[in-house]
């Protein structure tokens, strides 16, 4: 697994557990850095701050993009997964806009139910086509 596919994975594990206890993953990034639990990859660190600093948006745009699922109703890992990726589409500049799609699906693909897939393709495919109007 390449060193940014295993970043996102750790950075999705922090933002899935901190969504589950109902705490800001700031904290509980820092809880795993202070626990000597120290992310590799500085783009782990990249990923969940990221994330974080721009939900508000992120969720926004997700609220808007996928049709017939609130963010409350989706399954914590796709929620936190297409926070991630879409993350990545908007502010990440140098990730292209497909690996931001693939890497995203790789994750719920292993991670998720068997309709993940398809519907974390569907919203950030969307919003990637429209990420110049957004």
């Amino acid at each position: 697994m390449a060193a940014r596919s295993k970043a996102r994975k750790r950075a999705l594990d922090i933002l899935y557990a901190s969504d589950m206890r109902g705490e800001s993953p700031n904290d509980a990034l820092d809880r795993a850095i202070a626990d000597g639990e120290i992310p590799t990859n500085p783009y782990t660190v990249t990923l969940v701050r990221g994330v974080v600093e721009h939900q508000e948006r992120i969720d926004e745009l997700l609220s808007e993009y996928s049709e017939g699922w609130t963010l409350a109703r989706m399954p914590a890992v796709d929620r936190n997964v297409l926070r991630l990726g879409l993350f990545e589409l908007l502010y990440a500049d140098d990730v292209p806009d497909a690996v931001a799609v693939s890497e995203a699906m790789a994750l719920v693909r292993d991670l998720s139910t068997d309709e993940s897939p398809q519907f974390v393709n569907g919203v950030l495919g969307n919003l990637m086509r429209k990420k110049s109007e957004l």
